[in-house]
């Protein structure tokens, strides 16, 4: 008789399909909110740090009429972002770009059914229609924007809505807590791990196993390994961390598996 091996409730939790991100940037909102608020620049790296919280973005477009904004061809192409040109002259309505990123979203929805997160980067409320047929078709609508140009009603609509200005906040106040005087590479893998268990925090995860806080670190930093700071793996960095009281660990007797929470 065979005997009956127990599934490895982290390996679940972790590696099950994470959810697959579709990022579409209305960017001409986007840069009217951006000096509307007296910001110097939009930072992209914000919006995508925040986004991939939430999964894996498998696709990213901007639209705009990029000769009006070159400066930030650079960091958008640096980015991944797909650089969709619609230019002004060529078209007589001013939402010509609006459309287009309507069409493609609702091609994208109705084609590519493993893509289960929307973001929609834009406050237009001319959005509001696609967010709700987005929704019709059980996709979860994450939506991004300067909060002085964001319509209420797309606000309301979204399944979750971020503002810039708190992006913003939060990457210009302290990320993590102090590690003393611990050498830079370990500082470093301590800030990484505890960012990540805060970002799952955010997603209300009920519980947090090891190896999804290291998803979660790939998702920002795709180089990430731990052998590099000096671990033979990740539980053993964990393990480190919890005891300079970073975080703290119980294990599943079932699996063997670390469950994580952070210290109080």
């Amino acid at each position: 008789m065979k005997a009956i091996v127990e599934p490895n409730k982290e390996f679940f939790a972790g590696h099950r399909d994470e959810s697959k991100i579709a990022l579409f940037i209305d960017f001409e909102n986007i840069a009217l909110g951006v000096r509307e608020a007296r910001y110097k620049t939009f930072e992209i790296r914000k919006v995508l740090e925040r986004v991939v919280e939430k999964g894996k973005i498998v696709l990213k477009k901007a639209y705009a009429d990029w000769e009006v904004y070159k400066s930030y061809k650079r960091p958008f192409h640096e980015a991944g972002i797909e650089l969709i040109d619609i230019p002004r002259k060529a078209y007589s309505g001013k939402n010509s770009a609006d459309i287009r990123m309507v069409v493609d979203a609702m091609d994208l929805s109705f084609a590519k059914d493993h893509i289960d997160v929307f973001a929609i980067a834009s406050g237009d409320s001319d959005f509001s229609p696609l967010v709700s047929k987005l929704k019709e078709n059980a996709k979860y609508v994450m939506g991004i924007g300067v909060k002085n140009s964001s319509s209420d009603l797309l606000v309301d609509n979204c399944d979750e809505f971020v503002y810039y200005e708190d992006l913003v906040r939060q990457t210009s106040s302290p990320k993590s807590p102090s590690f003393g005087k611990l050498p830079e590479k370990q500082q470093e893998a301590f800030g990484r791990v505890y960012n990540a268990v805060m970002a799952l925090l955010r997603q209300d995860r009920e519980v947090i196993w090891g190896s999804m806080v290291k998803q979660a670190i790939k998702r920002r930093h795709p180089e990430f390994n731990e052998e590099y700071y000096g671990y033979r793996s990740f539980s053993r960095l964990l393990e480190d961390a919890q005891k300079h009281k970073i975080l703290s660990l119980q294990k599943d007797p079932r699996s063997g598996s670390y469950i994580v929470t952070l210290q109080e």
